[in-house]
C-alpha cells in the first residue's frame, strides 16, 4: 500500500462533507466518544471537512438536511455495529463506511458468528448457549464439566468485554450468566482456551500484522483494554512468518464469512500446543489511543490519519 497515495487534495475533497459519527447510547459510550474525536482530529488534520455528530444528541434526518456526503461510523456496540444504523444510512440513501447490514449483524452476535464459522469447520472453542428465558442455574455443574471446568461467560452482543467473566466453577457460572443477562438475553459460554491471545486488523481485504497481548489481570477485560497501564501489546507479535500467513488468512476468511468488509478486527487464541481458535469479529474496532487497527497499521508504515483516511475511503 502507498501510504502517499491517501493524501492527495483531490482525493480529501471527494469525500465532502463527512459526518464521524460516535457517542451513541451502547455501553460502549465513552470508548466511542474517544475512538470518535481522534478520528475527526485526524481527518481535521488533513483537510477533511469533517464533522462530529453524536446520535444520542442529534436526529439522523439532520445528515440529509445539512447535506452530509458519507458517515464514517465511529459508534461502538449496540445501534452503531449492529446493522441497526447500518440499515438507517441506506434508506437515507448515504454512503457509510465498513461493512452492511447483514453482516454488522452477524458480527456483533457472538453466538451467530461462532455457529457460521463452526459450520464452515473454522476452529472455534467448545461453547454452550444459556437462554435468559430458561437458564435456572441447576446445570451449571454439567455445563463446566462439559467446557472442561474454565469458562468464559460473554453476553451475546456486547463488547469491550462489557459484562464478561472468567469463571471456575458452577457457583461463579451462575452468578457470572445472571450479571450477563443485564445486558443480554442470550449468553455465551465459551471453553476457556489456555494460551495466548492475538488479534488481526483488516483494510481492504487485507490482514495487517497481528498483535500480541499480555495482561497480568484475569483476562483482556475493559480495564486491560482501556484503563490500565499494565497491559502489554507486541507488534510484531513474534509469530513465526508460517504462522503470520496462517493467522492472516483465517482472519481474513473469517470475517467473509460472516459478510465483514471494509475494515475490522478478528480477535484469537492460540493454546499451547500452537493451534489458533476464533474469538470474535469486530466491525467498527477502537480507534483510542490504547487500541490495536492503529498500532497495527503503524507496523504496516500507516499514520493515524492515513488510517482514519483509509477507513473514510470504504464508504460506498
Amino acid at each position: 500500500m502507498n501510504k502517499n497515495s491517501t493524501m492527495t487534495s483531490s482525493t480529501i475533497q471527494q469525500y465532502g462533507k463527512v459526518a464521524v459519527m460516535f457517542g451513541g447510547r451502547s455501553a460502549e459510550r465513552e470508548v466511542s466518544l474517544r475512538s470518535g474525536q481522534a478520528v475527526l482530529d485526524a481527518l481535521l488534520s488533513v483537510g477533511v471537512n469533517a464533522h462530529g455528530f453524536d446520535p444520542a444528541e442529534r436526529n439522523l434526518h439532520e445528515l440529509v438536511e445539512q447535506e452530509f456526503s458519507r458517515v464514517l461510523i465511529m459508534l461502538h456496540g449496540r445501534g452503531g455495529e449492529d446493522g441497526s444504523l447500518q440499515g438507517a444510512l441506506q434508506q437515507l440513501n448515504i454512503p457509510y463506511t465498513g461493512t452492511g447490514v447483514l453482516g454488522s449483524a452477524l458480527c456483533m452476535d457472538k453466538i451467530r458468528s461462532k455457529q457460521i464459522w463452526q459450520s464452515l469447520g473454522m476452529p472455534t472453542a467448545n461453547y454452550e448457549i444459556a437462554d435468559k428465558r430458561d437458564f435456572d442455574g441447576t446445570t451449571c455443574d454439567a455445563i463446566m464439566a462439559r467446557l472442561g471446568n474454565l469458562v468464559m461467560v460473554k453476553p451475546a452482543q456486547e463488547g469491550s468485554s462489557i459484562g464478561m467473566a472468567k469463571v471456575s466453577n458452577a457457583q461463579q457460572l451462575a452468578a457470572a450468566v445472571q450479571h450477563a443477562f443485564e445486558y443480554d438475553d442470550k449468553v455465551l459460554l465459551e471453553q476457556f482456551i489456555q494460551g495466548s491471545e492475538y488479534t488481526v486488523s483488516l483494510l481492504n481485504n487485507a490482514a495487517l500484522p497481528s498483535i500480541s497481548m499480555s495482561t497480568p489481570r484475569d483476562f483482556y477485560d475493559y480495564e486491560a483494554k482501556y484503563q490500565s497501564n499494565s497491559t502489554e501489546y507486541f507488534c510484531p507479535s513474534g509469530l513465526s512468518q508460517e504462522q503470520e500467513s496462517t493467522l492472516a488468512k483465517l482472519a481474513i476468511d473469517a470475517f467473509d464469512a460472516v459478510s465483514g468488509s471494509g475494515w475490522g478486527r478478528i480477535d484469537f487464541m492460540q493454546d499451547m500446543q500452537g493451534k489458533f481458535y476464533l474469538l470474535e469479529a469486530n466491525t467498527v474496532p477502537g480507534m483510542t489511543q490504547k487500541s490495536l487497527v492503529p498500532l497495527a497499521a503503524k507496523q504496516a508504515g500507516l499514520s493515524f490519519a492515513e488510517l482514519s483516511l483509509a477507513v473514510l475511503a470504504t464508504a460506498d
